[in-house]
């Protein structure tokens, strides 16, 4: 493990490719993202290709675009425990994996690092992971007792600094934005107060503080649920990061190459919907003023509707209730312009009090 280019933390391991055998694969049947096999079906991998795994996680997703002959995919994850579990999938790769720890946000970067300038396809699945919803030391989960962490990656503040620093206003906007709830005031409330008498640093200890101002009737989800979602997203600069990893795979991709995402809430799927709207549509003109040039599409959408899970991968994954996949193919069009983010909570809203 080595820093490369830009400073970002590379893991690359090689070896022989292993034997094979007729019509059995080597790479083995693991761990199944939700949609997995819808997504990669966008995908559309073809032998030879070169795909970006933005949020490798468990692998999923790579293992199964590695089981078309002659692939190469390159695997991102922020987090590290993530890409040190991928190791025995670049062995088994025989070579054709490459695993990068660092922000999907950065895949251009981790791309050019690679010597690798367009590729045929980046898959993205959005959010927390349920490997790291089951860790009660990640702090993600309000079911596990464990350090208010909630951090992906291994570096800025954890939830519990947030939570002891925030002023109320930063507090509530993050719980009402992020975690789109609507007692978010008084939650903040509470948590000010609280903290007064102790600091909060258990995940038990915020999500019963919640519980005792967010009231729930039998059927409906944990009370401490948006809370959660919300600082999980804010610590984790979630949204940004996603609209600047649609925009990074909007330059990398090659005409005709594929983006598929992945989303399990409402903030992110409006994200990729109107990003995939807007780069999927001409604009910029008017037959009130021919003057200004027409921008051309630079995605052709492969999904008008979300493609959502069906039962029996709901039952068999209650996580999957909530999943959305859009797809959209690359045109030859240059790629649009960045756009200014939301004016939304930041983490350096944090360091500046607010």
């Amino acid at each position: 493990m080595g820093l490369g280019r830009n400073g970002l933390v590379h893991v690359q391991l090689w070896s022989v490719a292993p034997r094979r055998r007729a019509r059995v694969s080597p790479l083995g049947q693991r761990h199944v993202p939700v949609l997995g096999r819808e997504a990669v079906s966008l995908l559309a991998p073809r032998p030879g290709g070169t795909y970006v795994d933005a949020t490798f996680g468990a692998g999923g997703y790579s293992r199964m675009i590695l089981e078309i002959e002659g692939t190469q995919v390159i695997g991102i994850d922020r987090d590290r425990t993530a890409v040190a579990g991928g190791f025995d999938l670049v062995d088994q790769s025989g070579g054709r994996l490459t695993l990068v720890e660092s922000r999907f946000s950065e895949l251009g970067e981790v791309c050019a690092a690679q010597g690798v300038s367009t590729i045929d396809g980046v898959v993205m699945d959005v959010g927390v992971s349920s490997m790291q919803l089951d860790q009660a030391g990640r702090g993600f989960s309000f079911r596990l007792d464990g350090p208010l962490d909630m951090r992906m990656g291994q570096d800025g503040p954890t939830a519990a600094d947030v939570v002891a620093r925030g002023p109320e206003s930063l507090l509530a906007d993050i719980i009402y934005l992020f975690g789109e709830e609507r007692h978010s005031r008084a939650v903040a409330r509470a948590i000010v107060a609280a903290r007064r008498e102790a600091p909060i640093t258990t995940t038990r200890a915020l999500a019963d503080l919640v519980g005792r101002v967010v009231r729930s009737k039998p059927g409906d989800i944990h009370p401490a649920t948006r809370t959660f979602q919300g600082l999980r997203i804010f610590v984790n600069e979630e949204l940004d990061e996603l609209q600047l990893a649609l925009s990074a795979a909007e330059r990398v991709l090659k005409p005709g190459g594929r983006l598929a995402v992945v989303s399990f809430h409402s903030l992110e799927d409006r994200i990729v919907k109107n990003f995939l709207a807007e780069r999927g549509k001409s604009g910029g003109g008017s037959r009130h003023l021919p003057e200004v040039a027409q921008v051309a599409p630079s995605f052709d959408l492969l999904t008008r509707r979300p493609i959502v899970p069906g039962e029996d991968e709901i039952a068999g994954n209650p996580r999957a209730r909530s999943a959305k996949l859009r797809g959209a193919a690359r045109t030859g069009a240059p790629a649009h312009p960045n756009g200014a983010l939301p004016s939304w909570p930041r983490l350096s809203d944090l360091a500046r009090g607010g």
